[in-house]
């Protein structure tokens, strides 16, 4: 059985898009070098950002 981890024992890195940072997530687990914006509304501004 997997062991317990605390949420500050998580690794974490700031957003691209607001700086805030953000910590890891189960469902990022093999992606987590790609990931780069905290939410979608993060990423969607950056794309929007991007077109202009």
């Amino acid at each position: 059985m997997a062991r317990m981890r605390r949420k500050g024992d998580l690794p974490s890195k700031p957003c691209a898009q607001c700086g805030r940072p953000f910590a890891w997530r189960k469902k990022w687990e093999r992606v987590w070098e790609e990931v780069r914006y905290c939410s979608d509304r993060c990423r969607a501004e950056a794309k929007r950002e991007r077109t202009e």
